[in-house]
């Protein structure tokens, strides 16, 4: 399939890949991002003040997120997803928040958008609820980290 657009037809017209005769197997994705603020709006991200738990929302709106892909997504497959995991840390140099997702499956089709997904609206959310103290935070380094499973086969991305 490399150089050739799956979500493309013959005519050129978008569409969904129809995954009806691929076999259902195990799969699973890793996904990564970072919310850089300010030293003011991590001191509040940590104290839980302003609107709340900052991590506790972002890690449950990834969560909803990944559920919710496909309602997102045009070409996005439903999926019954078995597990979704999002975690909310500081980052090692102090510059904000990193958020990881992990999804998992067993299914036709892989969960890298449903990572990516939840990785976004987990970003957004840390960014909503610090936005009164660092309107200049950046949303930065969204990308898929690992995927396992399916025709295509492993993916680990290169650091």
């Amino acid at each position: 399939m490399a150089g050739k657009l799956t979500h493309i037809d013959a005519d050129g017209r978008a569409r969904m890949v129809d995954v009806s005769d691929k076999a259902a197997t195990h799969r699973r994705a890793i996904a990564t991002g970072q919310v850089l603020m300010s030293p003011a709006a991590l001191a509040l991200a940590r104290s839980g003040g302003g609107k709340g738990d900052v991590r506790a929302a972002a890690e449950i709106a990834g969560v909803m997120a990944a559920k919710r892909t496909a309602d997102l997504i045009p070409m996005c497959h439903p999926l019954m997803l078995s597990n979704v995991k999002v975690r909310v840390n500081e980052s090692e140099d102090g510059s904000g928040l990193g958020v990881v997702a992990e999804v998992a499956t067993t299914g036709p089709t892989g969960v890298e958008m449903e990572a990516l997904t939840a990785v976004s609206v987990a970003c957004l959310t840390v960014y909503d609820m610090l936005k009164a103290v660092d309107r200049a935070m950046r949303i930065e380094g969204v990308r898929l980290l690992e995927k396992s499973g399916g025709a295509s086969g492993d993916f680990v991305a290169k650091v």
